[in-house]
């Protein structure tokens, strides 16, 4: 039995190693392309209202101080503070007019340190798990993707969640190592080691979600395009839509965690930020008394044009790299079996 088992399976399929290399030039790439969206998308979503409903507030022009008053009651003043971005075209120009096109890159270096291990955890514990619930579940395989997505977040989130609170914090307003060095030690003096994780929780909550039904309508995405073009693997083209589609729909679902998750991480180390409870559900409600509903979706264009062409290169980057090793893996099996017979006759 063993050995009917073990021949059923090609010998040339790709290692857990081949499996890392694959998924660390994607993460690379995708990287250094989403990077400038993903500044803009936390600008959005950390910048506060400054005109809290039925207050006024004072302006300094550097000569005098004037009081100044919302209009009837309501959120809109003659005044609008520096930096406060309309959207994300707006976003984009402020940027790049106040603080240099560089600032866009702003957090790089921890996104380069924090893409290559949660991708080699990610996808390499995603792939080896699907197998496994594959044979597992029987007649319910088709679940296996979105169980082995959920799983597979959960260890590389928790693994990487100091790596974002630092890139987040980055990218959230210019500043350098050393100020962002003290807020974090400041943070430990105070709350201990358990503050590099804060916004874990609405990190799962929308990283887990996200990444189950990204897999699975990625996998029927995929096999439905196949059966369509009458191909039996799924080409660069097909992997490249799949991924996209399925992370465009997975991204506007748990959008509202992201915003939570922004907001808990650059209020790190923030001392007007005490009075309030830190949970998701007291975060979410601030969110909404202070921006209304339309608050738990800032940052809505931004993350879909981030997401949608990064789950797209990432996976198909994934998908040719598997390729190229099963080809490699193949040819390898085929010259050591044609030395094998040469040497016997």
């Amino acid at each position: 039995m063993s050995s009917q088992k073990s021949s059923s399976v090609p010998r040339w399929d790709i290692t857990p190693v081949q499996q890392m290399i694959a998924s660390c030039s994607g993460a690379i790439i995708t990287s250094l392309f989403v990077t400038p969206l993903d500044v803009v998308k936390i600008r959005l979503q950390a910048q506060r209202n400054p005109f809290p409903k039925g207050k006024c507030f004072v302006y300094c022009n550097g000569l005098m101080d004037h009081i100044c008053v919302c209009e009837n009651g309501i959120s809109k003043a003659w005044y609008k503070a520096p930096g406060h971005f309309k959207g994300t075209l707006d976003a984009f120009i402020k940027i790049i007019r106040m603080e240099g096109i560089r600032s866009l890159w702003s957090g790089l270096p921890p996104t380069l340190v924090m893409a290559v291990p949660a991708t080699v955890i990610y996808f390499t514990c995603y792939d080896q798990l699907c197998a496994v619930l594959k044979l597992r579940m029987g007649d319910r395989s088709d679940y296996a993707p979105l169980l082995a997505g959920a799983i597979a977040r959960v260890g590389s989130a928790t693994v990487i969640s100091p790596l974002e609170l630092i890139r987040t914090k980055m990218q959230s307003e210019k500043q350098s190592y050393r100020e962002l060095s003290a807020v974090i030690q400041s943070a430990l003096h105070n709350q201990g080691w358990r503050s590099l994780w804060r916004g874990w929780g609405p990190t799962l909550l929308r990283d887990v979600p996200f990444s189950a039904m990204y897999w699975f309508n990625y996998e029927k995405g995929k096999a439905w395009l196949c059966q369509y073009y009458n191909f039996t693997d799924p080409t660069f083209a097909i992997t490249f839509t799949a991924g996209a589609l399925s992370g465009s729909f997975a991204s506007i679902v748990t959008l509202p965690f992201d915003v939570v998750k922004t907001k808990r991480q650059v209020e790190l180390g923030e001392l007007q930020t005490m009075k309030f409870s830190s949970s998701t559900y007291y975060v979410m409600k601030r969110i909404v008394a202070e921006n209304g509903v339309s608050g738990l979706f800032a940052g809505f264009l931004p993350r879909l044009i981030k997401v949608a062409p990064a789950c797209a290169i990432m996976i198909s980057t994934y998908e040719f790299g598997k390729a190229f090793f099963r080809r490699y893996n193949q040819k390898k099996q085929r010259v050591t079996q044609a030395c094998i017979y040469i040497r016997i006759y």
